[in-house]
């Protein structure tokens, strides 16, 4: 993969899981990193991992559904290295899972807002900066199987990640001439606190006699096999790959 020595990588929801492998890896890779989530102390804490291995971090406590933290997170990248070349919008909840007589409108509010909205709003503040620095840079966006799969109870959040795609291609068009891409990774089955979550609810008999033996390699994937996905999407050996949406899933969606 291309070196990223001195480029500067921002991403949300880096306070565990897929975010914080993604940050892990831009640093590995020579990146800076500027990391945001609104767990200040996990933060903290990959700050200083990313430094005791020689790298550059720093973070950022932002709840990316309010407009003046996603501004604020970008100054921030700009004030503390100067630029912005790579941002990954990953932040992302499960909420409540009800069937939609049940499900009330904050339950579906705070998945709209976190996962669809904290997306616009900060791709919006991202692209801004890419646009006045005219250097180009890349978006990847961070959604799911359920960008494609819904099922019962997850109206909130299957309806959150496929806003995602028509997001993410709209901005690809818009932004492709200026030299931005814009990409979308939809993982599947991670092993990430989300999935643990989901996992203690279902019990494990379900997950590992229904769930797991529907995906192809039979197994979670784990949050660093997503990360490289996305880390590929922002290196220059991406550079002709814009608008597309990526499918770490270990085959899920093909048997589903």
């Amino acid at each position: 993969m291309s070196d990223m020595k001195d480029k500067v990588a921002l991403i949300t929801g880096a306070s565990s899981g897929i975010g914080r492998a993604t940050a892990e890896l831009f640093a590995e890779k020579g990146a800076r990193v500027v990391v945001a989530a609104r767990r200040q102390d996990e933060l903290d804490s990959l700050v200083a991992a990313i430094e005791s291995g020689g790298g550059t971090a720093t973070a950022i406590q932002t709840d990316v559904a309010v407009a003046k933290d996603a501004e604020r997170m970008v100054e921030h990248a700009i004030k503390a290295f100067g630029r912005l070349d790579y941002a990954v919008n990953n932040a992302g909840i499960e909420g409540r899972f009800a069937g939609i007589t049940e499900l009330s409108e904050a339950d579906w509010d705070q998945v709209l807002n976190i996962n669809l909205k904290g997306t616009f709003l900060g791709m919006q503040h991202q692209s801004r900066a890419m646009l006045a620095a005219g250097n180009g840079g890349a978006i990847v966006n961070v959604g799911s199987v359920n960008s494609f799969l819904g099922f019962a109870t997850g109206a909130a959040y299957c309806t959150s990640k496929h806003g995602l795609i028509g997001l993410t291609t709209s901005v690809s068009a818009e932004l492709a001439s200026q030299g931005i891409r814009v990409n979308l990774v939809c993982p599947g089955i991670v092993d990430t606190p989300m999935h643990q979550r989901l996992r203690q609810e279902i019990g494990d008999a379900v997950y590992d006699q229904g769930v797991l033996p529907s995906v192809h390699l039979k197994r979670a994937g784990q949050p660093e096999e997503i990360a490289r996905a996305i880390v590929f999407l922002c290196s220059d050996e991406a550079s002709y790959i814009t608008g597309t949406t990526l499918t770490p899933d270990g085959g899920l969606t093909l048997t589903v």
